[in-house]
């Protein structure tokens, strides 16, 4: 293999499988390396192997940033649309889930396979298997990658490595890394899009529940959802928990409105003097019989509707549809769907994703302090943040 490149695309999952392709087709000589042996696992893992691969309402107020509008220009300029164009044109059959969010209809080795297609078409070169050794700039501005198959060289070099999330199948700190080398500051990480898990007196209370899920409307910092909850062993997970997790911060309630649209205060007073069981009444509301019970027994309130005195009345209604829970914490990158935080978007220009003080340097995806919700969010953004970097390294 020649040694000597264009440019060096460091990582060869989605952002940089999209940064490839373009800059390939920009007419730069491209390589691509990963330490992995396998093309995008993330990719092929995402979305139960279906890949939730855009949002068609990806728009920069639903992305996480210390700059909340430094995402704006790459959406701009490669947006959902643009990304469904190419899903299109490769035939690949999709369909619209829910909120948005699109999924193939067979598998989500498809995009892969349209991504190598889009490099392959674009003559890139691809080298895994090639664990990255160590990264240095020449005074004549060009890059060396040291990697355990050799030294690659190039005057662009883009940094596609990732996160933290999912260690299990490879992620690494090496871009963070890399970043700090040339001097540009990384923001505090944590795991993001994750479950959230129970003190142990809730989690001894909760545990018969593992599997029980409920429709709820969750608050957390700045961060307010409404969909399905589900209870696990260790705590809470499913889609409205893993959105206001990238919101939560150590030491913050949760705070859960379990019947979202009832008006609690109202359907107790109607039944105030019933011989009914309180469990069995708010069962009649949706939630599963030993969800109720369960709950009611935390909060010591299983008792017979007409036994509820007007001020418990009032009170359970608060507890019910301001249910404030502190997690003790998440169930960190081994489950966590991205990272938050990342290279600072101070140090980068976001219209080329290049760092300003470093020509030829570019971050893109996840590694970057852009962190998207849930449902296909985080893969538009490794899209657009490649596809800008590829036009521009």
């Amino acid at each position: 293999m020649n040694k000597s490149f264009d440019v060096i695309v460091l990582g060869a999952g989605a952002a940089g499988m999209m940064c490839a392709a373009v800059a390939g087709q920009q007419g730069r000589k491209v390589l691509l390396l990963d330490h992995a042996q396998k093309l995008a696992e993330k990719i092929r893992i995402s979305g139960g192997g279906r890949c939730n691969f855009t949002n068609i309402d990806a728009k920069p107020d639903r992305y996480l940033s210390d700059n909340p509008h430094f995402c704006r220009s790459a959406l701009a300029q490669f947006g959902p649309q643009d990304f469904i164009a190419m899903v299109e044109r490769h035939g690949i059959a999709y369909h619209e889930k829910k909120l948005g969010q699109l999924f193939c209809d067979d598998s989500s080795q498809q995009i892969i396979d349209m991504l190598d297609a889009e490099c392959s078409v674009a003559d890139v070169q691809r080298q895994m298997g090639a664990s990255i050794l160590s990264v240095s700039k020449a005074e004549d501005g060009i890059f060396t990658v040291e990697t355990a198959l050799g030294s690659f060289t190039a005057s662009s070099l883009v940094v596609a490595t990732g996160g933290l999330s999912i260690p299990q199948i490879g992620a690494t700190p090496l871009g963070y890394r890399i970043a700090e080398q040339f001097g540009l500051p990384v923001t505090t990480l944590s795991p993001a899009l994750v479950p959230l898990t129970f003190h142990v007196e809730d989690a001894e209370a909760f545990a018969p529940l593992a599997g029980v899920s409920l429709d709820v409307e969750v608050r957390a910092g700045k961060g307010r959802f409404r969909e399905q909850v589900l209870f696990t062993h260790k705590g809470l997970s499913g889609p409205v928990i893993l959105q206001v997790s990238s919101y939560w911060e150590p030491g913050m309630e949760v705070v859960i409105n379990l019947l979202p649209d009832c008006d609690v205060q109202a359907f107790l007073d109607e039944r105030q003097g019933s011989e009914q069981l309180l469990s069995n009444a708010l069962a009649e509301l949706g939630w599963p019989k030993r969800f109720a019970e369960a709950w009611l027994a935390r909060l010591g309130f299983n008792v017979r509707l007409k036994d509820l005195s007007v001020k418990k009345r009032i009170q359970l209604a608060e507890l019910v549809q301001h249910w404030r829970i502190k997690p003790n914490g998440t169930q960190g990158y081994k489950k966590a769907e991205v990272t938050r935080g990342g290279v600072s978007t101070k140090a980068l220009s976001s219209k080329t994703m290049e760092a300003k003080q470093v020509p030829g340097l570019f971050f893109i995806g996840e590694v970057v302090d852009v962190t998207g919700w849930l449902g296909g969010y985080n893969f538009q953004w490794a899209w657009s943040s490649g596809y800008v970097a590829g036009k521009n390294c």
